[in-house]
């Protein structure tokens, strides 16, 4: 079918827009100026929505203040609300990484909420004349404060699905320690023997490691409260009418249902990545953490019977094209790959930050790529680590006991009854002859073998 066109224009000159899109001249230009990872802003539904949350609480606030009429603000709202509730994000199709410090990204919800409006106006696309993206969408706005206040709601949509899918892999965890509780085994020091251990003891901790973390995100979330919308250009305020940014500041509160501030300064404020910089530390601490736990459910779950093979993860996928019978720990490993991508992500967030020049930073846009998709695969990671291995792993109880039982690690309770140089002169003896702990006792120290044995119950 033959593509029709509508003629748009803008500060540089004239545009071919597809006839249907509600985008418009902005946005098709940046669809061909930036064209670098294929993924765009309606992959990242949580932007598109704060984008439209914004635009609502700015044309509310105007219509208050005596800037917007009535009627133009209800089409401006009602084509919000359509967006909030997941209609046109397909129209949002800037790649998320810009030029322009997000201006393209801003620009393709103006457009997309002016063509909107226009239509529940009963206008067609692009008849700016009525109802205009920058005029009337954009008034008493930047991209300067749309865009990172934008960024900071999404942040914030984010944490409640990051958080629940922790809490799913504590209780997972929580419940293998309970079950694991009366399984002893051997607990490791550099990969060596080291003290006997429960394995519920052992998986407890897994617990209680990312528990403290839902506790330091919601220590860090409270700073991305703080935005600087109705800072227009710079922080200046610009082409605001007075008391504007109070009142957004409140309408935004109201209809994103968060308890957002208005900075303390502004301008400080729009060119400053200090809280986003310190949420992507955090995700990044959490990518260390969990990628650690899955190198020991990994270690742990070797072999089965030439590696440690305590633990039996679910088998979810054939382990080898050549090698019959092979179940590879998939989701562990695809768990450790999630936290390397994080991990990576956190540094590209730290060089946006601080590329940051004078009173604005253009390096925004791949700041929020990192930090929103760092956010979305931890909480897949979580979700799949849970439902996919832990609640499914099974000890090896037999293995667990006979590798106890060939151990020295009993030999730690021999010190506060022989002391420590007696007490390893045994457990050397023991590992010399690979005998048992009771065997080098009497060997060694002369005793019975009951003596022997009765000092290490």
């Amino acid at each position: 079918m033959t593509q029709t066109y509508r003629t748009e224009r803008d500060s540089l000159g004239e545009v071919q827009v597809p006839a249907s899109a509600m985008y418009g001249a902005h946005t098709e230009r940046a669809r061909g100026n930036f064209q670098f990872t294929a993924l765009k802003l309606s992959d990242f539904p949580e932007l598109v929505v704060a984008l439209a949350m914004i635009k609502k609480a700015a044309a509310l606030t105007n219509r208050d203040l005596g800037v917007l009429s009535a009627e133009k603000s209800q089409a401006i709202c009602e084509a919000c609300e359509e967006v909030i509730g997941g209609q046109h994000h397909d129209q949002f199709v800037v790649d998320m990484v810009q030029g322009g410090a997000g201006t393209s990204t801003n620009m393709n919800a103006n457009e997309v909420i002016a063509n909107a409006a226009l239509a529940h106006l009963g206008l067609p696309f692009g008849d700016y004349r009525v109802l205009h993206p920058n005029d009337d969408v954009n008034r008493s706005q930047s991209t300067n404060d749309v865009y990172p206040s934008a960024l900071r709601l999404a942040m914030l949509a984010g944490i409640g699905p990051l958080k629940a899918a922790i809490s799913s892999l504590v209780a997972a965890f929580n419940e293998k320690a309970d079950e694991f509780r009366p399984i002893m085994k051997v607990g490791r020091t550099q990969l060596q023997d080291a003290v006997p251990i429960s394995l519920g003891d052992e998986f407890a901790a897994f617990a209680v490691t990312f528990s403290e973390d839902c506790r330091r995100i919601d220590e860090v979330a409270a700073l991305l409260h703080e935005i600087n919308l109705g800072g227009t250009a710079v922080g200046t305020g610009t082409n605001t009418p007075t008391g504007y940014a109070p009142r957004v500041i409140e309408e935004l509160s109201r209809i994103s249902g968060r308890p957002l501030r208005l900075a303390d300064n502004l301008i400080e404020a729009s060119s400053e990545l200090g809280d986003i910089v310190m949420f992507s530390g955090m995700l990044k601490r959490i990518a260390v953490k969990i990628s650690k736990v899955c190198n020991d459910l990994r270690l742990l779950s070797s072999g089965p019977r030439a590696g440690i093979g305590e633990l039996v993860l679910p088998p979810i996928q054939a382990g080898s094209s050549i090698m019959p019978g092979k179940v590879n720990p998939v989701i562990p490993e695809v768990v450790n790959q999630v936290a390397f991508q994080v991990i990576g992500n956190d540094l590209t967030v730290t060089l946006a930050a601080e590329a940051g020049q004078l009173q604005l930073n253009a390096m925004e846009p791949i700041a929020a790529l990192n930090v929103l998709q760092s956010m979305r695969m931890l909480s897949r990671a979580f979700e799949h680590l849970a439902e996919k291995c832990v609640r499914g792993i099974k000890a090896d109880e037999q293995r667990c006991a006979s590798l106890l039982a060939n151990s020295l690690v009993n030999a730690v309770d021999l010190v506060h009854q022989l002391g420590y140089e007696r007490a390893a002169r045994v457990a050397k003896h023991a590992m010399t002859f690979r005998c048992t702990l009771v065997d080098s006792l009497c060997e060694v120290e002369g005793l019975s073998y009951a003596e022997a044995a009765q000092l290490l119950q």
